[in-house]
């Protein structure tokens, strides 16, 4: 069968994730799709080279017989129904060994209507050309982002001088400015004087960042502008005037940086919603859903080197505390912009995904010896342009660096672990478990004691019930003794009472509950359980 030539990665496009998830993809993401079959369990398995075959009606060990049996026949991709959790390990295994591509469909979606979208995907899939909704609302929102990390007034333009978007300013700006935003182009006798320059060939002949001096008698500013490229093609121009003040000292690094995240947007204007791709196939690595191997090939990078996941997210101090929605949800658009413009300029095969309210920032491809300091050092430079540039509080946490990307979801996890930390204590900037291991690991203790409710002491509870009812003020005393490891004037001082009186509530805490303050184990136990009381309210 002659296959119509849509690829496995122009279906997990136009499907996405709402449907379906991919699983594994042992033959990478361009093998060709032609047709779509539907198969029933009690079917002869009658799939060709080159199919989709929704395998409908089985689950578990019957879909891993079929899954098997149509890749024998040269099916190009399965996509199947699971029963259970565990059965995503038989059906990596059978993907690893046949050859096939499989999808996970979620429960809640129809067979016929999947049917549908995937018979009408492989139909359509090469003639996507659309931008995505809010395409130009992304740029718009990127050239503000620029303009805060330069302190200049930004222009975005494709390669025909057309002002696809800029950043709104108070700024002074110039005549070049000011008639190309007018126009929605360069003016032609301004164009003509960049030509005679040799900005454009410039512009078009690599990633330098290109600068313009000012010519007051020509009504142009000092300028910097870099070539926004996909590979060796030129798709437009990042153009950053000064204005009153200088331009920053990083500027340009930070519109190096941002020419690469525009190459996306620019991108996606011509395949639709294709530089997506990549952002859900490292979502899909951090949760364990896909093989690294996928994510390698599609951002070129080396699977066996170091890679490391850096977590961010606003901190919930400052000003956003009282914010609407639409203002948080600006705030982290902004965050995930600022990220991915410092990401892009230190390395193109850097990936930036969004999870909820944190940002992931994968780094592949580390040097082997300073892979740590690389992370910190970059989590540090981001957190502290957020604070000067957006005026954002934003907290970061470095995972530990893991020697290939396979492991990179272990990365993502501790990353994960030190942010909750940070949230909960309130901390800033930038920190990694070597900063935080004992309040992670006390953090994890707590969490097993909430979802165990049995192993905790009944006496504690007593302890606890008692302060509800009378209004005393027991626990919080006895939290204060065991957390100054037993040192009374210590913890007096930090409640605000007499020695005295912290001894009398020691003696009533022990008297009522039946719990040994001297003995060592008891006084460990009773402390977490009370530090669990405090954290949950329970």
């Amino acid at each position: 069968m002659e296959t119509a030539g849509a690829t496995l990665r122009q279906l997990l496009i136009t499907l996405g994730e709402p449907l379906v998830e991919l699983l594994a993809a042992p033959g990478g993401l361009d093998v060709e799709v032609g047709d779509v079959v539907i198969l029933d369990p009690d079917d002869e398995p009658g799939a060709e080279p080159g199919d989709l075959v929704l395998i409908v009606g089985a689950r578990g060990r019957s879909a891993l017989r079929l899954v098997r049996a149509v890749a024998r026949r040269g099916a190009t991709v399965a996509a199947v129904k699971l029963e259970q959790a565990e059965d995503l390990e038989g059906l990596r295994a059978a993907a690893a060994d046949s050859g096939i591509a499989v999808l996970t469909v979620r429960p809640e979606v129809r067979w016929d209507q999947l049917a549908t979208l995937a018979i009408d995907a492989v139909a359509d899939a090469r003639e996507m050309t659309g931008a995505e909704p809010g395409e130009a609302t992304d740029l718009f929102s990127l050239a503000q982002t620029i303009a805060a990390l330069t302190d200049g007034i930004v222009s975005i333009e494709d390669t025909a001088s057309r002002v696809l978007a800029y950043s709104r300013s108070d700024d002074e700006v110039d005549e070049l400015r000011r008639l190309s935003i007018l126009g929605r182009q360069g003016p032609e006798d301004y164009l003509a004087l960049l030509r005679s320059w040799g900005v454009f060939e410039r512009l078009n002949a690599g990633d330098e960042v290109v600068r313009i001096d000012e010519h007051a008698e020509l009504g142009i500013r000092r300028r910097l502008a870099v070539g926004i490229r996909a590979g060796a093609q030129w798709l437009g121009t990042v153009w950053v005037q000064e204005g009153r003040n200088p331009l920053s000292e990083q500027a340009e690094s930070a519109v190096l940086g941002a020419a690469r995240v525009a190459a996306l947007h620019l991108v996606r204007r011509r395949t639709g919603p294709a530089a997506g791709l990549q952002e859900n196939l490292l979502a899909g690595l951090l949760d364990n859903r896909i093989d690294a191997q996928v994510l390698a090939g599609s951002i070129g990078a080396d699977l066996g080197k170091p890679a490391v996941v850096t977590a961010f997210g606003l901190s919930d101090s400052g000003p956003s505390v009282d914010a609407d929605r639409p203002t948080l949800e600006l705030r982290g658009a902004a965050m995930n912009d600022l990220i991915s413009v410092h990401a892009a300029a230190y390395r193109r095969s850097a990936l930036v995904t969004t999870s909820g309210s944190r940002v992931y920032l994968l780094l592949p491809d580390l040097p082997g010896r300073s892979a740590d300091q690389v992370a910190v050092g970059l989590a540090r430079e981001i957190v502290a342009a957020a604070g000067k540039r957006l005026r954002l509080t934003v907290r970061a946490a470095a995972g530990s660096v893991v020697p290939s990307l396979r492991d990179i979801a272990e990365s993502k996890t501790e990353a994960d672990r030190v942010l909750d930390v940070m949230a909960r204590e309130g901390r800033t900037g930038v920190a990694t478990i070597a900063d935080v291991r004992s309040e992670v690991l006390v953090g994890e203790t707590l969490a097993l004691l909430e979802r165990q409710p049995r192993l905790r002491d009944p006496r504690v509870n007593a302890l606890v019930a008692h302060d509800g009812e009378h209004g005393s003020e027991l626990v919080p005393s006895l939290i204060a003794y065991l957390d100054r490891l037993g040192d009374v004037r210590a913890a007096a001082r930090s409640l605000g009472v007499h020695p005295n009186t912290l001894r009398y509530r020691l003696k009533r805490a022990a008297a009522l509950s039946g719990l040994d303050l001297t003995d060592p184990r008891q006084t460990l136990f009773a402390h977490l359980q009370l530090l669990l009381t405090t954290r949950t309210g329970s």
